[in-house]
C-alpha cells in the first residue's frame, strides 16, 4: 500500500455534487430504456425477442465490469478511474443515440454498462474525502440515488420520447455524464491510498465467465424454459467457474478479489443481505409497472400508461431519497444493523400489502412510500456496513461486489417470478391476478429472510461522544483484514 503526496482537497460538498450528477446519470441510461422497449422495437426493425438484448447487454456488461472497476480505483487511484468510467459511458451513450440497427445498439449498450464503476468508486472516494462524520450520511444519500434515479427514469421516459425522440433518451444523460466527468476531473483530488499490485487477469476472465453464464441463463430461463440445454449447461458451467475462480483468487499473490476480505463477517453478512435485497427490488421494479399497466378487462387491471404508472411509484423513491438524506444520523443514532433490519421489515411489510390492497392508484401509493422509506433504510446502512469492514484500499472492489451480488439477487429474483407470474395466463394472454398475489408475497417474504439475515451482522459499538461506529478496519500481518467490530464490538466475531 502506498500514499501520495496530500495535494490540495475540493471542498467535499463541490465533490459530492459531481459524484451524485455521474452516479443519477448511469441510473437515468439504465433505467429510462426498459418502459420504450417497444419503441426501440419499432425504431431498429427487430423482434420482441431480440430487443430484449438491449437491456440484457446491458445488464452483463455492468456486473462484469462493476467490481473489476472498483478493484482498479484501489489499485491505480479511484478519481482517474472514475472520470474514465464516466467517459466510457459518454461514447456508449453517443454511439447508442446515433445506433440505426439492433448491433450498433447493443454494442453501444455494452459499452454503456462499463459505467456500472461509478458506484463503488463513488463509494470509494466519499470514503478517501469526506470528514468520517459525514460518510454514512453521504453514503446512504448516493445510495438512494439508484431507486430515485430509477422512478425518475421510469416517469420521463415517455414525455422524452414522444417530444423529442427515443435518441434523446441516450443523448441528454450524456450531456450530465460529460459534464460530471468534466467536474470529476477538475475538483476531485486523486486518492492518496492505494491498494498497489496489479489485475489478476485469470481471475478476472473466471469472474466475467461464471457472471455471464449465471446471468445470461436465468435472465433467459423464462423464455427457453428452466430445463432447456442450454439453461442447464449454462447453470453448470457458471458452478464449475464460481468453484475454479475462488480456488485462483484465494491461492493468487494479487487476487482480483480478495476472498479474506469476502469471509469478513461485516462483509458477507451485507452481502447476503444484498442478495435477497436484489431478488425483491428488481423483481418489484419489473413486475409493479406491468400490474398497473394491465388493462381493466382482466378484471383487476388499472389500466394506468407509462406516465401514470411512473408517477404513481414517484412517492416511493422520494421516500427512499428523503429517508437516505437522514441516514447518516440515524446510522449515527442505532447503528447500520438496526437500520438495515427496519428497512427490510418495511419493504417486506410494503410487499405483502401490496399483494392484498392493490384496487386503486392511491393505495399503490401509499404503500410505496412505506418501501421508499425501507430502501432508504436498508441501502444505506448496507453500503456503510462494507464500506466499514474493509480497509480504505479494499472500498472499492467491496462495494462493487456487493452491488454485483444485489445484480445477481435481482436477477435470480427477476427470473423466478416471472416463471410464476406468466404460469397460469388468462385467455386474453394476461396473467391472472393470483400470480401476481404469489409472486408479491415471494418478494415480501425474501425480504423478512432478508432481516433474518440482518440479525448475523456484527453489532459495532458506537463512540460514546460522536455516536460515530468506529472508521477503519486494521489489516493483521498473518490473518489478513481483521474488521473494527473485532476490535470494539461485541464479541461475537
Amino acid at each position: 500500500m502506498t500514499a501520495d503526496p496530500a495535494p490540495p482537497r475540493a471542498s467535499y460538498q463541490v465533490t459530492y455534487g459531481v459524484i451524485a450528477v455521474g452516479v443519477i446519470a448511469f441510473v437515468l441510461l439504465q433505467s429510462m430504456v426498459n418502459p420504450v422497449l417497444p419503441v426501440l422495437q419499432a425504431e431498429l426493425d427487430t423482434t420482441q425477442a431480440d430487443v430484449a438484448w438491449v437491456l440484457t447487454a446491458n445488464f452483463l456488461s455492468a456486473a462484469v465490469c462493476t467490481p473489476i472497476l472498483g478493484r482498479l480505483g484501489d489499485m491505480v487511484g479511484k478519481k482517474r478511474v472514475f472520470v474514465a468510467a464516466l467517459g466510457a459511458l459518454a461514447v456508449g451513450s453517443l454511439l447508442a443515440g446515433l445506433a440505426d440497427s439492433l448491433t450498433l445498439m447493443i454494442i453501444a449498450r455494452v459499452v454503456q454498462g462499463t459505467g456500472g464503476g461509478v458506484l463503488p468508486l463513488a463509494f470509494g472516494i466519499i470514503r478517501d474525502e469526506f470528514p468520517p462524520e459525514r460518510v454514512p450520511g453521504a453514503v446512504g444519500t448516493i445510495s438512494s440515488l439508484m431507486a430515485v434515479g430509477g422512478a425518475i427514469g421510469t416517469v420521463v421516459a415517455g414525455p422524452i420520447v414522444d417530444g423529442l425522440g427515443y435518441r434523446w433518451l441516450f443523448f441528454l444523460p450524456m450531456i450530465a455524464v460529460v459534464l460530471a466527468a468534466v467536474g470529476a476531473h477538475l475538483v476531485i483530488p486523486e486518492s492518496r491510498v492505494r491498494a498497489g499490485g496489479s489485475i489478476n487477469l485469470l481471475a478476472a476472465l473466471l469472474l466475467s465467465g461464471w457472471l455471464v453464464c449465471l446471468l445470461l441463463s436465468v435472465t433467459q430461463a423464462p423464455k427457453w424454459g428452466w430445463g432447456s440445454p442450454a439453461v442447464v449447461a449454462m447453470l453448470v458451467g457458471a458452478v464449475v467457474l464460481l468453484v475454479v475462480w475462488i480456488a485462483v483468487e484465494s491461492r493468487a499473490r494479487q487476487p482480483l478479489i480478495d476472498m479474506r476480505m469476502m469471509r469478513i463477517r461485516g462483509v458477507w453478512t451485507a452481502n447476503l443481505v444484498g442478495l435477497l435485497f436484489g431478488a425483491a427490488m428488481y423483481a418489484g421494479f419489473a413486475f409493479i409497472p406491468q400490474f398497473l399497466q394491465t388493462p381493466e378487462l382482466t378484471g383487476y387491471g388499472l389500466a394506468a400508461s407509462i406516465t401514470v404508472a411512473g408517477l404513481v411509484l414517484l412517492p416511493q423513491s422520494a421516500a427512499s431519497f428523503l429517508t437516505g438524506l437522514s441516514s447518516g444520523r440515524l446510522v449515527a443514532r442505532f447503528g447500520s444493523k438496526l437500520v438495515l433490519i427496519a428497512g427490510a421489515l418495511s419493504c417486506s411489510l410494503g410487499f405483502g400489502l401490496f399483494a392484498v390492497a392493490n384496487d386503486s392508484l392511491w393505495e399503490i401509493a401509499l404503500i410505496g412510500i412505506l418501501m421508499g422509506v425501507g430502501f432508504g433504510l436498508a441501502f444505506s446502512a448496507m453500503a456503510n456496513l462494507v464500506v466499514a469492514a474493509v480497509p480504505s484500499s479494499q472500498t472499492g472492489v467491496a462495494s462493487g461486489m456487493n452491488a454485483n451480488i444485489r445484480t445477481v439477487g435481482g436477477a435470480i429474483g427477476t427470473a423466478l417470478l416471472a416463471s410464476v407470474v406468466t404460469a397460469d395466463l388468462q385467455p386474453s394472454g394476461f396473467p391472472a391476478e393470483s400470480s401476481y398475489t404469489t409472486a408479491f408475497l415471494l418478494a415480501a417474504g425474501a425480504l423478512l429472510l432478508a432481516a433474518l439475515a440482518g440479525l448475523l451482522v456484527p453489532a459495532v459499538r458506537r463512540d460514546p461522544v460522536t455516536h460515530e461506529e468506529p472508521e477503519a478496519p486494521l489489516r493483521h500481518p498473518q490473518a489478513g483484514v481483521v474488521p473494527a467490530a473485532t476490535l470494539v464490538g461485541d464479541g461475537r466475531e
